[in-house]
């Protein structure tokens, strides 16, 4: 059965009643200008993390507006300059499709989490296959890497949640309406670290 179709407000919607559900100290990697600030919890502590320095200036006055003083740390997500189980929630939207290695990734977003910590990620995927959508997404992602910030648009990071140690409690897949190509999948992974030796 195929995944749903949405406008982009639905998609809107989806995305910011995500995000609202995490509390406490949250690191939201690839951070970009901003775009999430107004659907965090009015409790959360939020850390951004954006090696992109015009983005990460943009994200830096942004966060002042919106009453977040930490400035956001210049780093790759990768890397990310934390202690061991020091966040509460590890988010992203959007990003996973262009991070270099998503195994790498992962594997920090589960360091830096508090037993149990849990993780929210939105992003394009990789549509089924031989549908006419996945054809378009292998032929474009050598030109998105080149020319969207590394973009892979045939990329799918739910397998890697899963052997990264993170359980999924809710999981959507959407497709977004778009114009002239093909509509988009979605995945919304909302999901928590296995306890160690699980």
């Amino acid at each position: 059965m195929p995944a749903p179709l949405i406008d982009d407000d639905a998609l809107d919607d989806l995305e910011r009643e995500l995000l609202g559900r995490v509390r406490g100290r949250v690191l939201e990697i690839g951070a970009g200008d901003g775009a999430n600030f107004g659907a965090w919890h009015p409790d959360v502590e939020w850390i951004g993390l954006e090696p992109d320095a015009t983005r990460r200036a943009e994200l830096a006055t942004r966060a002042r507006e919106w009453r977040h003083p930490r400035a956001p740390l210049d780093a790759v997500a990768e890397s990310i300059p934390l202690p061991d189980a020091s966040v509460d929630a590890v988010v992203g939207t959007y990003v996973l499709c262009s991070v270099t290695d998503l195994e790498g990734v992962l594997a920090e977003a589960r360091r830096v989490l508090v037993p149990g910590g849990r993780i929210v990620f939105v992003d394009h995927v990789i549509a089924p296959p031989r549908t006419f959508t996945r054809l378009v997404q292998r032929v474009a992602t050598p030109v998105t890497r080149r020319v969207c910030h590394g973009c892979h648009w045939d990329r799918d990071p739910e397998p890697a949640f899963a052997a990264a140690g993170f359980v999924a409690d809710d999981v959507q897949r959407v497709r977004v309406r778009t114009t002239p190509f093909p509509a988009e999948p979605i995945l919304l992974f909302d999901g928590h670290a296995a306890a160690r030796g699980d």
